[in-house]
């Protein structure tokens, strides 16, 4: 049952979207693609307080999914921006490197429309996937295999879901690679936070608004910028595929599980 709910929320979202083809003249594939998937989502939102009751036996779903925080524990603001800081970081990363060595130049400018879309992908895009992989996907690979295979099972699938597999085999595994890391990332911060979703939608979603923002029009990036910093994909390279985006990822991930192991400690 679970492995049908997204693609049938999914073929539901673009039946609903057809008509606006109508409603709407001139409207073209893209943007009703973006549309099912915005209505897929808001489905999905909808019915999974009710999943969660059932399925997960849990009286307060949006306390189970991480949307809500303990009493007495993080609160979501300070997740939230902890996860920011987080994405920061690793941008920086990224960036200073093309400064030092002349394949990107520091513009600082971005439109109305730049700001806008960078802050819908950080918290909508952001909180949209964390609520499907780290909430919903998560609970449900825990349910069927176990807590150790699920954290593991999250993070290929996350991992599988965003990777392009048409640049060749290198770039692949170096995507493969880095997407894999981000997600065991994101499930080890939710463990740190206890429970609370919003770090990973602060990490996740810097890292995706951030570096939209960043090729938008505050950094330039030179074509000559090597692969192995910026990434694969081109004009569209993603970096945390590239060499310096995964060494960033295993230290964070290595101070992540040794703070993990710090706190299970009696």
């Amino acid at each position: 049952m679970a492995i049908i709910l997204i693609p049938a929320l999914y073929g539901l979202g673009w039946l609903m979207a057809q008509p606006i083809a109508y409603l709407i003249p001139g409207s073209s594939p893209p943007r009703l693609s973006l549309i099912g998937t915005v209505i897929t989502f808001v489905l999905f939102i909808l019915v999974l307080p009710s999943w969660v009751r059932q399925r997960w036996k849990s009286r307060q779903p949006w306390l189970t999914l991480g949307v809500r925080s303990r009493r007495g524990e993080s609160s979501a603001g300070s997740c939230l921006i902890r996860g920011l800081l987080h994405s920061a970081g690793l941008l920086a990363l990224i960036c200073l490197p093309l400064l030092l060595g002349a394949w990107g130049r520091w513009l600082g400018e971005l439109t109305t429309g730049d700001v806008i879309n960078a802050l819908l992908l950080c918290f909508g895009l952001g909180l949209a996937e964390e609520l499907l992989f780290r909430s919903w996907l998560w609970g449900e690979l825990n349910a069927l295999t176990g807590p150790r295979t699920a954290v593991i099972g999250q993070a290929a699938i996350f991992s599988l879901a965003h990777t392009r597999f048409d640049q060749g085999v290198l770039p692949m595994v170096g995507l493969l690679t880095g997407l894999l890391l981000l997600g065991l990332i994101l499930a080890v911060q939710r463990r740190l936070d206890s429970g609370c979703l919003w770090g990973c939608v602060g990490l996740h979603g810097g890292l995706v608004g951030g570096w939209f923002a960043l090729r938008s029009g505050l950094l330039q990036v030179s074509p000559s910028a090597p692969e192995w910093l910026i990434g694969p994909g081109g004009a569209h390279a993603n970096p945390l595929g590239g060499l310096v985006g995964i060494i960033a990822l295993s230290g964070l991930l290595w101070r992540q599980l040794t703070a993990l192991a710090k706190a299970a400690r009696p």
